[in-house]
């Protein structure tokens, strides 16, 4: 009778708990990735060339992508991109970077746009691998790949440099890692309740080729801490832009700046 009077509360205790961590992963599943199905703007509407490319990962999940070729271009940017949307609401930075002179590659992960399958931190850590082996079957050296990625894409492509040789890096608007965002946003629960791990702090700290590492002072979604410690975990050489506006409009707000920085970076790896 002892044992179970000690064993009913005991079992109600981890009904409980288990009851929190499936409603947190629930949460988790659908506050990462937020999937846009529809293709609603192309580089065209822009005056861009491109070319839409379909490839597999390594796990056969098909993939699609945009190849924005710009002339005479030594680099080729492997763009990773946030995790709202698909790669139709990144025109902008398509002829941003077009401007500059550099080809594009820009791809959806698996569940955005026209690419097959479900995000998820692994599969998205595959995607990128994809991509970057898509443009080696294109016969574009690794010396000639940077790897740019914003908000959650800087884990994605952070994952690739740490495995894969690229050129440099461009880091816009990144976490530290998911367990930072955790503490951030439910600062009153444990981090084990989450899957997700992006842990692009202790990768980073493995990665010897240039960066560049871009944050908003003023960013309401990651905060700017959070870039900044990434920054102080990364190893030389590197350098930190401040930019200003908010985490979805400081591209547009601090266009100029941006551009300056990154026509200057590149040609600084080109020398």
């Amino acid at each position: 009778m002892v044992l179970k009077g000690f064993l009913q509360p005991l079992f109600l205790s981890i009904g409980f708990l288990s009851v929190i961590v499936v409603y947190f992963r629930y949460i988790e599943r659908h506050s990462v990735f937020y999937p846009a199905k529809e293709i609603e703007y192309s580089p065209k509407e822009l005056g861009l060339d491109f070319e839409e490319v379909f490839f597999k990962t390594s796990d056969n999940i098909e993939l699609n992508g945009w190849f924005v070729p710009a002339a005479d271009a030594s680099y080729c940017v492997l763009f990773c991109h946030g995790n709202a949307g698909n790669i139709s609401h990144r025109v902008e930075k398509l002829k941003f970077f077009n401007e500059l002179g550099v080809n594009v590659f820009i791809f959806d992960y698996r569940g955005y746009g026209k690419s097959k399958g479900r995000p998820n931190e692994l599969g998205v850590y595959l995607d990128v691998k994809g991509a970057y082996d898509y443009l080696l079957s294109r016969k574009i050296l690794p010396e000639q790949i940077i790897g740019y990625g914003e908000s959650i894409g800087t884990a994605v492509i952070i994952d690739l440099a740490e495995e894969y040789k690229l050129s440099g890096l461009i880091i816009d608007s990144a976490m530290s890692s998911a367990k930072d965002m955790v503490k951030t946003i439910y600062p009153f629960l444990p981090y084990w309740v989450f899957s997700s791990r992006f842990d692009s702090e202790n990768k980073i700290k493995s990665i010897g080729i240039p960066k560049l590492i871009i944050h908003s002072i003023n960013d309401e979604i990651v905060p700017f801490r959070l870039g900044r410690k990434l920054y102080d975990n990364a190893l030389e050489p590197k350098e930190f832009l401040q930019i200003h506006g908010g985490h979805n409009s400081c591209f547009f707000e601090s266009e100029n700046i941006l551009k300056a920085k990154v026509a200057d970076f590149l040609k600084r790896l080109s020398e």
